[in-house]
């Protein structure tokens, strides 16, 4: 058995890895970048080697230099995790012939799957089912556009050598078909070095169905197993689940089998999936499931596989790397319940889906399986993909796992970096997901009502109102109050309204003594007398309306400063011009809302960094207000 493990990765899966290592007795290496010094899998491990800048083409892609840190450390073997180099057949042997042990499929099994148009020969030769379509050596645009026509529209265009979206076109129309061909060659080259494309028949009601296989050395194959991948976001997997809904024991037993046959056709050895595009316009049948592509590493979705069949895939990955047979039998595996998984991302959905980096000031992800590379405190660094966590469910049946996954991405709360969780709960609760009518345009044909983002609830904006009118009353001075709270009192059987600033927009909130405390939504103090509210897996920043107490938006010496990103669609003064108390001196648009900003006070606009039309990020200084002698 391998004694210590290095580590080629970084975040999630290299903490998931670590663990399972430490359970086994085995001691682990770490290799991190600069921006990885405090790290959650730095600090994590046995021993951590710096390799390098915080790009990855300068540290974690530098075979080199990870094989130089498993020598130093001492460490016998490299587990490449996913990503980075898990695919690369010549890092692979560059390990081998370092005389370390590679926690993966032999170089040649990688190589004969990577590039997708001899990876379908191999299936057809295998008597795998594949995706009617061209895969030819004549990459000429007048032979594709023949090949094209004969398929029938509409088709897809994929790069041989692609993966991740990258390289892939769908055509609806011949016309089309000349500039999608030369755009998607012009982006494989960018990306993989290789333009040649191969031509697939477009399935019209798609589901994303894969395999879950492994080998050994001893030429034992298994599978454990399919998943439904369906939920994607421009072919990224979102929401992975096992086993697939709607698939029935025959289909089940033909399309394992298959997977199991492309497996041996390639002498695999250790974890890989088979990939498989279905056409589900009949429901799964197995005539109508066709090969993708084979992922020859650990997938991200494991856990799913792991939570329905009890097996510990890393473990068996370590076993399988040591000479080790696979430790069951294909008839000693089974399903067990239903499992789903949710990827938490570090991005803005109501913002295209932009990632949101910054430090982890508030974390707090609970469910029945988390598996993160964070912790509260931590930074989200803007060089690699910007995962939280893997919210991981499981449940005796579909509707108990989508449940409690729902329960898990609701109860989400993290500041100040925006997330995901609140998309992923709205995805859950849509009728037609739960109903599993699924395909992978599910997203795309939605995503108006999927990105709209959640609105404060009346009981989070009556305790919001309450805690401000609690706090005012103890520490609140007597002017402020009287205009701010003007009418309300605590406990008072009569509700009152009071203003709010709520994310930099202005709301009101009845209240009174039937509003709702503290055990409705967790606050944290932010700054002064504004906290931060987590509902539906998402933030709300709320405090007082400063524009009705005299000032907008303001700091206490005069600055006026943006509550918000946005454009400046109006300015109504310039500079030395005196002003008084609740003047208008410009509008702020932002998150469709105009945002009227007044002056804290009598004075003069002693400085004006604001101009018509102009973009402005959050507590940017747009003007300063002297105050009146």
């Amino acid at each position: 058995m391998i004694r210590k493990l290095l580590i080629a990765n970084r975040g999630e899966i290299a903490c998931r890895i670590m663990r399972t290592a430490k359970s086994m007795g085995i001691a682990t290496v770490a290799v991190y970048s600069d921006a990885d010094t405090k790290a959650l899998h730095t600090r994590s491990a046995d021993e951590a080697v710096h390799i390098g800048p915080s790009p990855a083409a300068e540290s974690y892609l530098v075979g080199e230099k990870i094989i130089a840190a498993a020598k130093e450390t001492g460490a016998e073997a490299i587990h490449p995790g996913y990503g980075f180099l898990s695919e690369n057949a010549g890092f692979a042997q560059a390990v081998i012939d370092a005389g370390l042990i590679w926690v993966g499929p032999k170089p040649a099994s990688i190589e004969a799957m990577g590039l997708k148009d001899a990876a379908k020969q191999r299936m057809i030769a295998a008597g795998v089912p594949v995706t009617p379509g061209y895969l030819g050596e004549d990459q000429s645009l007048e032979r594709l556009t023949k090949e094209a026509d004969a398929i029938g529209y509409p088709v897809l265009i994929k790069a041989v050598a692609g993966g991740g979206g990258k390289g892939m076109r769908k055509v609806d129309d011949a016309g089309d078909f000349a500039a999608s061909l030369e755009s998607c060659q012009r982006e494989a080259k960018a990306s993989f070095g290789n333009d040649e494309v191969l031509l697939e028949k477009w399935i019209t009601s798609p589901r994303h169905i894969e395999v879950q296989v492994f080998g050994d050395a001893h030429g034992n194959v298994v599978h454990l197993f399919e998943r439904d991948c369906s939920l994607q976001r421009r072919h990224q997997k979102v929401i992975e689940e096992a086993p697939a809904p709607g698939m029935d024991e025959a289909t089940r037993e033909e399309i394992c089998a298959a997977a199991v046959r492309a497996a041996q056709a390639v002498n695999y050895e250790g974890a890989g999936t088979i990939e498989f595009i279905a056409d589900a316009s009949e429901g799964l049948r197995a005539d109508r499931i066709f090969f993708m592509e084979m992922n020859t590493r650990l997938q991200v979705e494991h856990p799913v596989t792991e939570e329905i069949t009890g097996v510990d895939l890393v473990e068996w990955q370590l076993r399988v790397a040591s000479g080790e047979p696979i430790p069951l039998k294909q008839e000693e595996l089974s399903i067990n319940g239903h499992a789903i998984e949710a990827r938490l991302y570090a991005e803005d959905p109501a913002k295209g889906f932009l990632p949101s980096t910054g430090r982890l000031d508030h974390l707090h992800v609970e469910g029945d399986r988390v598996d993160t590379g964070v912790e509260e405190g931590d930074t989200i660094s803007p060089f690699y993909d910007p995962m939280v966590a893997k919210l991981v469910s499981w449940g005796e049946d579909r509707q108990e796992a989508i449940d409690d996954l729902l329960d898990a991405s609701l109860g989400v709360e993290i500041e100040p970096v925006r997330t995901n969780a609140w998309f992923l709960a709205r995805l859950l609760s849509q009728t037609s997901f739960r109903d599993a009518d699924l395909s992978t345009g599910f997203i795309g044909n939605n995503q108006e009502r999927l990105i709209e983002p959640p609105m404060p609830s009346e009981a989070l904006l009556a305790s919001a109102a309450e805690d401000l009118a609690f706090e005012k009353l103890r520490h609140g001075p007597a002017d402020f109050m009287r205009r701010t709270l003007f009418g309300f009192r605590l406990n008072s059987d009569v509700k009152s309204e009071v203003t709010l600033k709520v994310d930099g927009a202005t709301t009101s909130a009845d209240v009174g003594h039937k509003a709702l405390w503290h055990d409705y939504v967790r606050t944290v103090v932010t700054d002064g007398d504004e906290r931060t509210y987590f509902e539906s897996g998402t933030s709300f920043k709320v405090g007082p309306n400063r524009q009705d107490a005299g000032g907008a938006a303001s700091a206490a010496d005069g600055a006026i400063l943006a509550p918000m990103p946005g454009k400046v669609i109006a300015v109504d003064v310039s500079v030395g011009d005196a002003v008084t108390a609740g003047q208008r001196l410009m509008v702020l648009e932002a998150m469709k809302m105009e945002h009227a900003l007044t002056a804290p006070f009598d004075g003069t606009i002693a400085g004006l960094e604001a101009s018509t039309g102009g973009q402005v990020q959050v507590e940017a200084v747009l003007c300063v207000v002297e105050p009146a002698e």
